[in-house]
């Protein structure tokens, strides 16, 4: 059913920065930055395909929230909401141009993807193809998954596992035991931005009947779940220690982290909510790039003086 506000066609440049939501952003950028500092810790980064990976991340968040804006704005489950508005809710745009928005950066996105394929394994056509179907049916389609709970399950997936490994085999050609727990770490805190924003529209989602992962454990479950997502990668720093010591120091993300969950665990609603997705959002993406740097380091060491050992 279309939103039952008649469009004015007012949208400004601004609206439409707005509806790409900028402050998820973080969730594209961190995995490819933590994904080429896995494979820079083993030799393999490589500039060129780092900058591809993150195009394809990019379009894809864009995408997935131009997608989000559509589909919840034709079934009217935006119609009362906290957060800024949207482009389909509000009137402001036609429907059909904010899903041709959405499928042009779904575009974009495949077209870098094949480019990488072509310059690593062309099965990686197939992983694309399924993210870019994962993106739409996420509130698109007649039995669109996020209103069944699974939202952060395929963010976890794919803005976690797919992203920081595929970042990290498109480069060394393979995938190692520290990409994997970077892929979790990321995924983790990923998906924790997910639900913080989830948790926010608890009150409306559920007569909305849009029953998120947030509405299913409900609010208090749903807060301690974030909770335990948003300091994940903190204690993967621990276990990525065990690879090389310094990388601790991207426990300096911690703070950000600590004040994201004291704020929702101190029952913050509705608009308070808001400034959390921010706080996770920059922890996410300081903690990917300390890490990233402290390998990238490390890795520019242990190749630099690996010659020295001598023929094995």
């Amino acid at each position: 059913m279309e939103a039952m506000t008649a469009p004015n066609h007012s949208a400004t440049v601004r609206d439409w920065w707005q509806a790409a939501r900028p402050h998820t952003w973080a969730n594209a950028f961190a995995p490819v930055v933590a994904g080429t500092g896995a494979a820079a810790f083993h030799g393999g980064a490589h500039l060129g395909r780092a900058l591809l990976a993150l195009i394809v991340s990019w379009a894809l968040i864009v995408g997935v929230n131009y997608a989000n804006d559509y589909s919840d704005g034709i079934r009217g489950t935006d119609d009362d909401r906290t957060g800024p508005a949207r482009l389909t809710a509000s009137g402001s745009v036609p429907p059909e141009r904010v899903k041709s928005a959405a499928f042009v950066s779904f575009f974009v996105a495949a077209a870098a993807g094949v480019i990488l394929a072509v310059m690593s394994a062309w099965w990686l056509v197939l992983v694309g193809a399924l993210c870019i179907a994962a993106a739409w049916f996420y509130t698109g389609g007649k039995n669109p998954y996020g209103y069944q709970g699974l939202g952060e399950v395929a963010v976890f997936i794919f803005f976690g596992l797919v992203a920081v490994m595929g970042t990290e085999f498109t480069q060394s050609g393979s995938v190692t035991w520290v990409g994997f727990l970077i892929a979790v770490a990321i995924g983790s805190i990923s998906a924790a931005v997910n639900l913080a924003n989830n948790i926010r529209d608890i009150p409306t989602d559920a007569v909305a009947g849009k029953n998120t992962l947030a509405v299913r454990l409900g609010d208090v479950r749903a807060r301690r779940v974030f909770t335990f997502l948003t300091l994940t990668p903190f204690a993967a720093s621990f276990v990525l220690a065990i690879a090389y010591l310094p990388v601790l120091i991207a426990l300096v993300a911690l703070p950000l982290a600590v004040a994201s969950t004291l704020k929702v665990m101190r029952g913050a609603r509705g608009p308070e909510l808001i400034p959390v997705l921010g706080l996770n959002g920059k922890a996410m993406l300081t903690w990917a790039v300390v890490t990233a740097l402290a390998l990238a380091w490390g890795g520019s060491m242990l190749f630099s003086y690996a010659p020295l050992a001598g023929p094995r």
